[in-house]
């Protein structure tokens, strides 16, 4: 008894003295706290995501994996197994847990060691986001200090949640809703009873007791979590032997792409980092959209590697990658297993083992729809090869016909008669499944580049983009950085000065060859067309239809070098990058895929003048919408847009600077979202009547309405998309070093580029392969494969056009924009371009600004009779 009361004494002392020194501490650093406001206002570091404009995930940027969950969210079982194994007591104590404290103070006089032990949830909380993980008594006591203060400021719920989305859980991931997918690729809520409890256990030591680094302590510790809820009534006996006896089921996931767009993501990316920069963008929790529907940026990416496969092919096959071993004798016959796969018995000594070939496979790069794989076996007209999934897969002779000899950009060799001319045993190969998905072909890596983009021509938003082969191959957008000679796609917009200044449709322009002595020089400039075939007198719709060079020549001269450079600039193009001089009127500017497309859209929107961009819309990591944009439109006059709803038009002054940056960036602005608006109207920079005819001129020169031998060059468009309100214009550079394709609806425009990256080479020409002649003589001529041609805007670029839209327009009306009410149709002859009272075949109806149609009728010794041409031909019997 004589003990007790010093005892009682000496522990009355001792805890005044904590909580003096806990009072004092608390004192002292009282101005370091944090606010409410702060704490209420806690940042999570959770990672930019980009989406299509249809919600698809197409990429996330961040070192740190984070989704953020809400409490509602969170599957009660999760919540339970937590509090079991981290603070059993949250719900009762006010932050600081003395039970706890004891034990670790009982620990530390018995060991004389600093644990862990007694940190509650909110003292892990505040040490989380306000203190190191350095382990010294001031630290603890800061510790002590700021969890009780966030315990007087928040709710047991919010620290949960807090905790819940906060919490380090390896594999770079933080929260529990990253830790679901990084480790299973689910949502919290596909979690089973055994996923949940080893996730659960991961806060004590990530990097140590995660299922996938470490499955033996994974499995320990998960008997731990499931002891304690047990222990706790949260699960009964038999589920705690169901989960404990569980696999391991863990296996590193990425984010769950859906969509791999990846040169549109990377676009979006640095966007948000010139607006935000990186730390804020990749750490903010932006969900950025775009404005890029999935299914035609699918389409998109598609028809590119397609045509490019599609060139390369033309242009020969340029052999193995390398030839592994030699074959010195005949493999055994192949015959099939009980699957029925192709199963190869080597009998050459020299053949690789299944396992030296998977290991090479394994480990080789390809990129996109290419495979590595290893001839094993060469048939008559058919070839085996191993894959790096240990299949064996046949390729048949309609996946080895196109691969005669490449000998250089302008020369093949003879087409192969059978496997052997190609390939033999032990070579390593690329091999790709052809667009039926059902059999593999042989292939290479393109060597040519190209890029692809569309937008919506009445407001700019963009509707896919493609900057290359391959993403993963060269990160460069050729799409948006890549200024290529346009060649003849800058006709459209000269044939527009044109009509600005006194021309029309039926004007007459001499199409003959032209010699210009350059005396500085002392050399001769002569433009020619192409082919070098000249029609005399040409009309200027025929003219483009034909592109016509030496007419666009003539009419930059009568013109003025100075009014042409001034007009293009009104499509946006810079005034820098055109040439001050005559080649202007051969497209010898340079200018990206989206300045041409661009200044395209405002051909196909009636003369406005539209601002392309690639952000919808950007919400935080809860959903809650940040910015949206607020294009201007090609409308006069503009509607009325929809009104937003009040729970999406709540903004604050922090968001305003934000919102102007944007507004900077983009080019777009955004109106407070409650109001009801109209829509802001772009800039009308030509007018609507010169659109619509330059529009008319373009639709001819994809058409073949005129007969076969007054074709445009796009006329491949015609006999594929069989609409009437498609307009286009192929361009071709001198040498053929850029090619080019642009068309368009009233409603969607497109723009295809193909060239090499070494601007100096060039694109050559193919002639026939006798074997896809033989095949299928229709196909190979539509789609640009022709007997021998040149590699033109219509064979090398065109055809992935035209696979785009074929997507694009499925199941879309026809629609064309309303003729304006200043133009009027008479009826001319076409070879003067007069009027004329004949209604045969050397007559048709041509549109004219009123007051510009022609006054003198033709006289009937001026009429080129026209015979019974093949207007009427099919296009089967075209060839």
């Amino acid at each position: 008894m004589k003990y007790i009361k010093p005892l009682i004494i000496s522990v009355s002392a001792l805890c005044l003295l904590g909580v003096v020194l806990v009072l004092g501490t608390y004192f002292y650093i009282k101005a370091d706290l944090p606010s409410v406001d702060v704490l209420k206002d806690v940042r999570l570091q959770t990672p930019m995501r980009i989406y299509t404009q249809d919600g698809k995930l197409i990429s996330q940027y961040g070192v740190k994996r984070r989704i953020p969950l809400i409490l509602s969210e969170v599957p009660p079982k999760l919540i339970q197994a937590v509090i079991a194994t981290e603070d059993s007591r949250f719900y009762d104590h006010p932050g600081v847990d003395p039970i706890g404290m004891m034990r670790a103070l009982v620990n530390l006089v018995l060991t004389g060691e600093k644990g862990q032990g007694g940190s509650t949830l909110t003292m892990q909380l505040a040490r989380d986001f306000f203190l190191t993980r350095d382990k010294n008594y001031m630290r603890k006591i800061r510790e002590i200090v700021i969890a009780w203060h966030m315990e007087q400021v928040l709710s047991k719920d919010e620290i949960l949640e807090l905790y819940l989305n906060k919490v380090e859980l390896g594999h770079r991931a933080f929260g529990f809703g990253a830790a679901a997918q990084v480790y299973y690729g689910k949502t919290v809520n596909e979690l089973s009873l055994a996923q949940i409890a080893t996730i659960a256990g991961l806060p004590q030591a990530p990097s140590v007791l995660n299922p996938i680094s470490r499955p033996d302590r994974s499995v320990v510790r998960r008997r731990i979590v499931l002891l304690r809820m047990l222990d706790e009534g949260y699960i009964s006996k038999a589920e705690f032997e169901e989960a404990a006896k569980a696999p391991v089921s863990a296996k590193r996931h990425g984010a769950e792409i859906e969509l791999d767009a990846p040169y549109l993501a990377d676009h979006m990316y640095n966007e948000m980092i010139r607006i935000y920069g990186k730390d804020e963008a990749e750490t903010g929790g932006y969900q950025v959209f775009s404005t890029v529907p999935s299914n035609l940026q699918i389409a998109a990416q598609q028809a590119l590697q397609r045509n490019l496969h599609d060139y390369d092919e033309r242009h020969g096959y340029h052999g193995p990658i390398r030839q592994l071993w030699e074959n010195s004798l005949p493999s055994k016959t192949s015959v099939l297993d009980d699957d029925n796969n192709v199963k190869v018995t080597a009998a050459d000594p020299n053949q690789w083992s299944e396992q030296q070939m998977l290991e090479l496979l394994s480990d080789y790069p390809t990129y996109e729809t290419l495979h590595a794989a290893i001839v094993v076996k060469v048939n008559e007209q058919d070839i085996v090869v191993f894959d790096k999934h240990g299949q064996y897969r046949t390729i048949d002779w309609d996946g080895l016909d196109w691969a005669r000899p490449f000998i250089n950009d302008a020369k093949q060799g003879p087409a192969p008669n059978v496997a052997s001319d190609i390939l033999g045993v032990g070579a390593l190969i690329l091999i790709r499944q052809r667009e039926d998905d059902q059999h593999w072909q042989l292939a290479q890596y393109p060597e040519a580049s190209s890029a692809f983009i569309a937008l919506d021509p009445h407001n700019g938003a963009v509707q896919a983009v493609v900057g290359g082969y391959s993403f993963y191959q060269s990160q460069f957008n050729r799409a948006t950085q890549a200024k290529r000679q346009v060649g003849s796609n800058i006709k459209p917009f000269i044939y527009s000065a044109a009509l600005d200044n006194g021309y029309t449709l039926a004007s007459i322009i001499n199409d003959a060859p032209i010699t210009q002595w350059e005396a500085g020089t002392g050399t001769a400039w002569r433009p020619e067309n192409s082919p070098a075939e000249y029609d005399g007198p040409i009309r200027l719709r025929e003219a483009l239809t034909k592109s016509k060079n030496v007419v666009s020549v003539r009419l930059v001269r009568a013109l003025g070098v100075a009014l042409v450079e001034k007009h293009l600039t009104r499509f946006g193009f810079n005034q820098s990058d055109i040439p001050n001089d005559e080649t202007v009127s051969l497209g010898s500017g340079s200018h990206t895929p989206l300045e041409v497309v661009t200044a395209m859209a405002t051909i196909a929107n009636g003369g406005f003048l539209i601002q392309p961009h690639f952000i919808q819309r950007i919400e935080d990591d809860y959903g809650k919408l940040l910015w949206q944009v607020d294009p201007a439109y090609a409308c006069e006059p503009c509607d009325p847009v929809a009104e937003t709803s009040e729970s999406e038009s709540s903004t604050t002054p922090a968001q305003t600077d934000v919102e102007a940056m944007l507004a900077a960036e983009f080019g777009v602005n955004q109106t407070p979202m409650n109001q009801h608006k109209s829509k802001r109207q772009a800039p009308r920079v030509i007018s609507a009547e010169n659109a619509y005819l330059v529009a008319e001129m373009m639709r001819s020169a994809v058409s073949i309405n005129g007969g076969w031998e007054n074709r445009g060059t796009g006329w491949r468009t015609a006999l594929l998309l069989k609409r009437d309100d498609v307009a286009g214009k192929t361009g071709t550079t001198n040498d053929v070093r850029d090619t080019w394709f642009s068309g368009f609806t009233p409603d969607l425009v497109a723009t295809t580029w193909v060239g090499f990256d070494d601007s100096n080479r060039r694109l050559g020409r193919a002639s026939a392969n006798r074997n896809l002649v033989n095949k299928n003589p229709e196909k190979y001529n539509y789609m640009g494969n022709a007997m021998v041609e040149t590699e033109a805007g219509s064979v090398a670029a065109q055809p992935a056009w035209i696979r785009f839209m074929q997507v694009a327009l499925n199941g879309v009306p026809e629609h064309q924009l309303p003729m304006p009410t200043d133009l009027v149709t008479v009826r001319i002859d076409r070879s003067s371009g007069k009027l004329t009272s004949r209604t045969d075949k050397t007559s048709m109806f041509e549109y004219f600004v009123e007051g510009t149609e022609p006054e003198v009728f033709v006289a009937e010794s001026e009429i080129v009779e026209m015979g019974d041409d093949d207007n009427k031909k099919t296009a089967e019997e075209i060839f």
